[in-house]
């Protein structure tokens, strides 16, 4: 019996490191989702580098508890699924937000943002900034149009000397 405990232990202190060390983690209920539906979710999580498990409620309520994660109990009844990203905080609200639009059995139902509980609303207002890729391709268009622009003027202006000496 003892050995149950301690795997039961053994769970919940992995539950708590992954809240833990975890950059973003999003709560769902999958139910109504069938096996392929879960796969291809699965396959699209699994492809991001997001860590897509399914744990017991008392065990993930006692790991929230350890990592110190208030409001996050709420959310734990019925059947969950929950995704840890060590790396993309908008990675798994993304995809799993995307996919609740086109599979209305997937539900959001809590998450946590960088050791912060946050609500439903907080995830679909993450998924729906541009991806890391689409920030830093915005920030280099930033940061090139100044050169850009002087390149023009600088370009008109010997243009407008070439007309003149010609």
């Amino acid at each position: 019996m003892s050995s149950a405990i301690d795997q039961k232990k053994q769970i919940v202190d992995e539950i708590a490191e992954k809240l833990k060390s975890s950059v973003s983690t999003v709560v769902v209920d999958y139910r109504g989702l069938n096996v392929a539906e879960v796969t291809e979710l699965r396959k699209q999580l699994r492809e991001a580098g997001v860590e897509f498990k399914v744990y017991k409620n008392t065990l993930t309520r006692r790991a929230a508890e350890i990592a110190e994660l208030s409001g996050l109990e709420e959310a734990l009844t019925g059947p969950n699924a929950i995704a840890f990203s060590a790396e993309d905080v908008v990675a798994p609200a993304k995809i799993l937000n995307d996919f609740a639009k086109k599979n209305e059995a997937l539900e959001i139902k809590a998450g946590v943002i960088e050791g912060n509980t946050a609500t439903v609303e907080e995830i679909k207002a993450l998924a729906e900034l541009p991806s890391r890729e689409g920030l830093l391709s915005m920030l280099l268009s930033v940061l090139q149009a100044p050169i850009r622009n002087f390149a023009l003027a600088t370009k008109a202006v010997a243009d407008q000397k070439e007309e003149q000496g010609a």
